[in-house]
């Protein structure tokens, strides 16, 4: 049976520690040397809409570190951009390929996608979830905290699709996750409703409240890419910037995490994103080994 990864929901707690573990042994293995051509004779094919640098070359590399190919596909180049529908081209590529990976406006996009295709369909990002980067982000906190369970991690800033998939990863493992964003600016709602009854999971509108204690900080952008023609008051998210301040709210162990590309001066300064509790440069490098682990599970249920 193919294995779709749409959002983290799509992964049982035990699936989730298990791709974790994965990655961060193929990640000693790379570094002792050890290579494995698992993936030979297999094809990836990214189908993307919105412009990419870690996302891409980690997935791309990945594939190749594992012995397979990958075709890198844009909106403008299929015949998507002509209207074909996604099920056409969903039972088209999977014909050709082994497993999609696709970066797109549109959740429903990919998963109609998915529900066409006989072949793996992974969300490399849409505009509602970011599961891929939340498992490697997982993949960064366990490294430098030995550990998920029992942690604290607070999000400030935008509830966006990255929060999104945070807030799934919380319902499916043990850590509190503590969200601050400004008003109207929350998750959705639909993705809230999930967390009913779920009493690690805490939304407010202050980031000290969230912040205080945490092991883990997270941001990002305040303008999400796509959402750039959007009217967003940046006077409203002053208060959420993650400097040195908000920072010293945190445990003085608590690490720093941002998915990038990031505007300095804005949701993070300066001073945090290049000081000593900064770990966003070990979290871009580790989507390369958590994609490795997703792929191997995908293709080879291993």
């Amino acid at each position: 049976m193919k294995k779709n990864i749409l959002t983290i929901l799509d992964l049982t707690t035990e699936e989730i520690l298990a791709l974790l573990e994965r990655a961060i042994i193929l990640k000693k293995e790379w570094k002792e040397g050890k290579k494995e051509m698992s993936l030979t004779g297999k094809t990836l094919a990214l189908i993307f809409e919105k412009p990419s640098t870690r996302t891409r070359v980690s997935f791309e590399v990945a594939m190749y570190q594992l012995g397979g190919q990958v075709v890198f596909l844009t909106k403008d180049v299929t015949q998507i951009a002509r209207q074909e529908p996604p099920k056409d081209t969903a039972r088209v590529l999977s014909r050709y390929v082994d497993v999609m990976a696709m970066r797109t406006y549109s959740q429903e996009l990919i998963e109609e996608t998915a529900h066409w295709a006989s072949i793996p369909v992974i969300n490399a990002l849409s505009n509602k979830f970011h599961p891929c980067q939340i498992l490697s982000d997982l993949m960064t906190v366990k490294e430098c905290k030995g550990q998920i369970e029992g942690l604290k991690i607070a999000w400030v800033g935008d509830g966006n699709n990255v929060a999104h998939s945070w807030i799934n990863a919380a319902i499916r493992l043990n850590f509190t996750l503590h969200l601050a964003c400004p008003p109207g600016y929350e998750p959705d709602s639909d993705v809230l409703e999930k967390t009913k009854g779920k009493s690690n999971i805490v939304l407010t509108t202050d980031p000290i409240e969230a912040v205080k204690g945490a092991d883990v900080i997270n941001t990002d952008v305040w303008v999400s890419m796509g959402d750039e023609g959007k009217q967003k008051e940046k006077e409203v998210f002053l208060p959420y910037q993650l400097n040195l301040e908000l920072l010293r709210h945190a445990k003085p162990d608590a690490i720093v995490m941002h998915c990038l590309p990031a505007h300095r001066g804005e949701e993070i300064t300066q001073e945090v994103i290049e000081g000593p509790q900064s770990v966003v440069f070990q979290q871009a490098e580790n989507k390369l080994y958590l994609h490795k682990a997703l792929l191997k599970w995908v293709l080879l249920h291993s």
